[in-house]
């Protein structure tokens, strides 16, 4: 069974502007963008550092140190230096609550 938490409201996030929130001690991106929630791990997989410092472009997360960027979605790398994705995380939305799963979508 997959267990939801509560990462934060619907109405705190901003088009295209990434919010770090902590889960059970996993730091996790909260990203609106496209129409879409998505929960992406904080951590870039190259350095360690947090993406929610990064721009938003296209379903993809930028890592704002050395410009990997990766897909929100399935949280694979689409450009050096990095070359491990990330995992991201499934969410959903009830009423103004964004719930995240700490289960690995990927």
């Amino acid at each position: 069974m997959t267990t939801f938490v509560r990462a934060c409201a619907l109405s705190e996030l901003e088009e295209g502007t990434p919010k770090r929130v902590e889960l059970d001690g996993t730091p996790v991106s909260i990203v609106q963008t496209e129409g879409e929630v998505f929960a992406i791990h904080d951590i870039c997989s190259h350095a360690n550092v947090s993406l929610s410092e990064g721009e938003v472009e296209d379903c993809q997360i930028e890592c704002w140190l050395h410009g990997s960027s990766f897909d929100l979605r399935t949280g694979k790398p689409s450009g050096l230096p990095a070359t491990r994705p990330v995992p991201v995380y499934p969410v959903k939305i009830e009423g103004d609550d964004v719930l995240v799963s700490l289960t690995q979508e990927s």
